[in-house]
């Protein structure tokens, strides 16, 4: 198993050991810099929006960001959908 494995289970171990929505801000802001944690946080916020239907190109105006990062995460959720119903049918 390679350390970049290691240390991503290990991230997600240290986050999962978080108690409350507070520490786990505490953790993400200790970890991250302001700006990284603006783009989770913006990452984050595309899905949401998505999930409701709203379109790229107006999720994109609203939250001012690049076309290309709300379909990135537009791919992701299909990716998800697409893993979801591959699990169904097994």
């Amino acid at each position: 198993m390679s350390a970049t494995v290691n240390h991503l289970r290990e991230l997600v171990n240290h986050l999962l050991e978080q108690r409350s929505a507070k520490a786990m801000e505490a953790s993400l802001r200790k970890l991250l810099t302001p700006s990284e944690f603006a783009e989770v946080a913006n990452r984050h916020q595309i899905c949401e929006m998505l999930k409701q239907g709203i379109p790229q190109r107006q999720i994109a105006e609203k939250l001012g960001v690049a076309i290309g990062t709300v379909t990135r995460g537009s791919n992701y959720l299909k990716k998800l959908e697409r893993e979801a119903q591959s699990e169904t049918k097994e």
